[in-house]
């Protein structure tokens, strides 16, 4: 009798027990995953966002010549993005205290004249004026940048970290250069955001094609090359 009442009060104590549990289970509410679980898509891990930020170009001056012909090309590709993209004045720091101070002061104001625009100028002192000391154009515009931090490595790729490697999870940096390369190459951000709206048709071509096919004939433009005619992407 005496073991049967042990027995008893050992199955009490493990239905309390269960009935505690159970009630300490409905009160647990699902929480958010956190520690080193990050997104698997890289589009979720390095996003894409627009934000105003500077654009820089250093003109580099030559003593002889002034401005060169690739920094005449790329000051006039800079002035154009500035036309079209560009918010605010257009800045322009020049370096004072360098050894070829006249042929930096003719290349500002070859700058100015280019520009057709009005320019702030102020003034820096070089670190070293026995080195190269551009002139450094800026405006700020809308622009296309990776809102992540490239470069961060959260996970040893080695052997220090075996449950990472043998889960075969993409490590968080990976994407990142890709989404940053792209976003640099995009011309107008907006893009990213909303298409473009479509240009008016081309009534001309339109007409002429109706009636090619009105009189029986191919519509097809034929591209002569050097020594066959390429119809439609085809070579005949």
């Amino acid at each position: 009798m005496a073991q049967t009442g042990k027995f008893g009060r050992r199955i009490g104590a493990l239905a309390a027990f269960g009935a505690i549990s159970a009630a300490l289970a409905g009160c647990h509410t699902a929480g958010e995953v956190t520690g080193s679980t990050y997104p698997v898509d890289l589009r979720d891990r390095h996003p894409i966002v627009l934000a105003n930020g500077p654009r820089v170009l250093d003109v580099f001056v030559d003593a002889p010549r002034g401005v060169s012909e690739r920094e005449r090309a790329d000051l006039a590709a800079f002035l154009a993005e500035y036309r079209r993209y560009g918010q605010g004045p257009l800045l322009a720091q020049v370096p004072k205290g360098v050894r070829n101070a006249a042929a930096t002061r003719a290349a500002v104001e070859r700058i100015r004249a280019t520009a057709g625009v009005r320019i702030a100028l102020s003034t820096y002192e070089p670190a070293d004026p026995a080195l190269a000391s551009p002139i450094r154009l800026s405006f700020t515009r809308l622009q296309a940048k990776v809102g992540s931090t490239c470069g961060l490595w959260p996970q040893d790729l080695g052997v220090a970290d075996p449950e990472f490697s043998m889960a075969n999870q993409p490590y968080w940096n990976l994407g990142c250069a890709t989404q940053s390369n792209f976003a640099a190459q995009v011309a107008d951000p907006v893009d990213l955001v909303r298409g473009r709206q479509p240009t008016a048709p081309d009534t001309g071509r339109r007409m002429y094609n109706i009636e090619k096919l009105r009189q029986g004939q191919d519509p097809s433009t034929n591209y002569r090359t050097d020594e066959r005619t390429v119809r439609q992407g085809v070579s005949e």
